[in-house]
């Protein structure tokens, strides 16, 4: 699955996602339903879009609706719980980043596997271009995209 850009999200160190939001003046109710699904984004390693992650709660028999998938995981990306990335059609993907600060990501075309990664040049270069444009309250994102090492070999051995 490609992947493409990042949305602004900033992970925390929240391990569930449940409760009281982290944001100030903001509070989600705890449901069963923001609860599996951010269980279920703790299993995972890798970013998954609303649809992929509905199929795994509903082979796991847990109850909860696209719909309710849909706004969770805005929530959860809101509030900074989750990282948010668009695929190659569009679609947002999510993923509960280890990184509590912020970041970027090396991502493989071929499967979504993602590794973070902190990068101080570019935090150091887009200031300063910032600065020299006279632009304030900047944000950005950096995605690298390539095949991981596994898909590499595959691509080697001619089963990709």
């Amino acid at each position: 699955m490609p992947f493409g850009t990042k949305a602004d999200a900033t992970p925390s160190t929240a391990a569930s996602g449940a409760g009281t939001a982290s944001v100030p003046g903001k509070e989600q109710r705890v449901t069963k339903q923001r609860v599996a699904v951010s269980a279920a984004l703790d299993e995972l390693d890798d970013f998954v879009s609303t649809q992929e992650l509905y199929r795994i709660l509903q082979n796991k028999g847990v109850s909860v609706s696209l719909a309710t998938a849909y706004r969770v995981l805005q929530s959860l990306a809101d509030d900074g719980l989750v990282d948010v990335l668009r695929n190659g059609e569009g679609e947002a993907v999510y993923r509960r980043c280890a990184v509590t600060g912020h970041h970027h990501h090396l991502l493989c075309r071929n499967c979504g596997k993602a590794v973070e990664v902190e990068a101080p040049a570019v935090e150091t270069w887009a200031a300063r271009i910032a600065t020299e444009h006279g632009y304030t309250e900047v944000a950005h994102t950096v995605e690298i995209f390539g095949l991981c090492p596994d898909c590499t070999a595959l691509r080697s051995a001619g089963k990709l």
